[in-house]
């Protein structure tokens, strides 16, 4: 599968992956760091898994049922 949408989708659910791992280590060790950006990652946690979602459902339409 070296569909480029497919790629994408996988870059995306990373992306996701990446900032959530982010987010709990900060959360879990607390302190400035977490005071500091805890909200903005949260923020960017969601509007990533929004493009995520967008990106499956795409890709559904696209190549679903073949």
């Amino acid at each position: 599968m070296f569909d480029p949408l497919y790629i994408l989708v996988l870059l995306a659910l990373l992306a996701v992956v990446v900032v959530l791992t982010i987010g709990l280590l900060g959360f879990m060790t607390g302190g400035e760091f977490n005071r500091k950006y805890a909200n903005k990652l949260m923020r960017l946690r969601i509007v990533m898994q929004a493009v995520a979602v967008v990106l499956i459902l795409i890709f559904i339409a696209l190549r679903g049922g073949s």
